[in-house]
């Protein structure tokens, strides 16, 4: 099984009664909350963040991308992922990803995408969500009856400017490009593997069953609340005849772990009542668009985790702000423990959804960059080691990166040291200046 940090980068300075004062955390929250001078702290803790999570083993690191939100302060996570490729050597870069229906032209993905796959070593996971309502419908002002028509030709576009070798002509309904030609093309053959974010739409799980991507619902509120959207994943797998890969699918889950559960009662109450609380404080104007959801998921009854949240949780109609602790965690929504009994519960979890690419949560709310590098250390020491075989005695992972053996790819080097002084063995693989094009025609 993968295990990948997932960050959201909440803002993490919102009032005490930000929930009474404001009507929603996304769209429309007052700018005015947003102190720019405070924002450069935490943009460089949330890095330290993911920095640490590579550094101490995790498989993947994982950045998103949101829009007017207090919620999620990336919205680009190219940038995080740039900014990480080069302080990280062997951690996938996962980017859950790029909101293909905004970006005009999509080819923007296709070359932001490449680059930062050529710039790690071959290091991505490529994520093309549709994208919340919020994000694409208001924030950016898609029509909502569109929106998935533009998702769907993006899509499209982009995989033929990384496979294509030649130029060519791109005539769409939303899109028209007389010359696709991008350059860098990405490192990985024929593509970076290719995740779907998703909310539980039937249309969803048709798609990525037919193209073979990896299905991964970013749950807010854990696995009890996400168990019946991957039940219903699985059996539609069956239906059309899929083997039951776990590696197929990945899930979220918001973790904290100490030493003693009551050390992690302790110390997690405050972060998630602060996200629970105030990060997911959502308008139910914004929550939905009216053609936003398909006909066959409005019928299959499939609610996505948007509207729960603006209608005050999975499994609650008293709302997340007068819930204590106790409801969050009864509710499934955070695990909380010692690393043996976190391991256990994350274990029956995999299992239970069949999750072979698991993405946690080890800073949420307001958690500070102190408590968030316990939580990360903590579990990568005590509790990864007791989940990284599930799954691998029976199935192959066809959906993580490829990257280049670590003798080909570029490392620091000393730029202080005089030209013509033999390399030492950490400087980078690279001919002199000068020399690339001779080599290139030597080989």
């Amino acid at each position: 099984m993968k295990l990948c940090w997932f960050h959201l980068m909440p803002y993490t300075e919102l009032p005490d009664d930000f929930t009474e004062k404001h009507a929603s955390v996304w769209v429309d929250v007052d700018s005015r909350l947003f102190d720019p001078a405070r924002a450069h702290l935490m943009y460089n803790d949330f890095l330290d963040e993911l920095e640490l999570a590579a550094e101490v083993g995790f498989d993947g690191i994982c950045v998103n991308e949101h829009h007017s939100n207090g919620y999620g302060l990336m919205p680009s996570p190219n940038l995080m992922a740039a900014a990480l490729a080069r302080r990280t050597r062997d951690a996938a870069l996962v980017v859950m990803g790029n909101s293909l229906a905004l970006y005009n032209p999509p080819t923007r993905v296709a070359e932001e995408m490449a680059m930062l796959d050529v710039l790690s070593g071959g290091r991505l996971v490529a994520g093309f969500p549709v994208g919340t309502p919020m994000d694409t419908c208001f924030a950016y002002g898609q029509n909502p009856s569109q929106l998935r028509d533009r998702y769907l030709e993006a899509h499209d576009l982009i995989l033929r400017a990384w496979t294509e070798s030649e130029p060519f002509v791109f005539h769409g309904r939303f899109n028209q490009q007389r010359y696709v030609n991008p350059w860098p093309r990405p490192l990985q053959k024929p593509h970076p593997p290719i995740w779907i974010p998703g909310g539980g739409s039937v249309e969803t799980w048709h798609w990525c069953a037919e193209r073979d991507y990896v299905y991964t619902y970013l749950s807010y509120f854990g696995y009890r609340a996400g168990e019946a959207t991957m039940k219903g994943f699985w059996a539609e797998m069956d239906r059309l005849g899929k083997d039951r890969n776990p590696h197929r699918a990945g899930f979220l889950q918001f973790v904290g772990v100490a030493e003693t559960s009551a050390e992690a009662y302790d110390l997690y109450r405050e972060p998630a009542e602060y996200f629970y609380n105030r990060c997911l404080h959502i308008d139910p104007r914004f929550a939905s668009a009216p053609g936003y959801m398909s006909e066959a998921s409005q019928r299959a009854r499939i609610k996505s985790m948007v509207a729960q949240a603006a209608q005050g949780g999975a499994t609650s109609s008293q709302g997340l702000s007068r819930s204590t602790f106790e409801d969050i965690v009864e509710r499934g929504y955070v695990v909380i423990g010692s690393p043996d009994e976190v391991a256990d519960k994350l274990r029956e979890v995999a299992v239970n959804l069949n999750v072979g690419q698991m993405m946690v949560l080890l800073q949420f709310g307001d958690m500070s960059k102190q408590l968030a590098g316990y939580n990360t250390r903590l579990f990568a020491s005590r509790v990864a080691p007791q989940l990284r075989e599930l799954f691998d005695d029976r199935w192959e992972n066809r959906w993580w990166p490829r990257p280049l053996d670590r003798t080909h790819r570029a490392e620091p080097c000393d730029l202080a040291a005089k030209p013509g002084v033999a390399a030492s063995a950490s400087a980078p693989r690279r001919p002199p200046r000068g020399s690339r094009r001779g080599s290139a025609e030597a080989q």
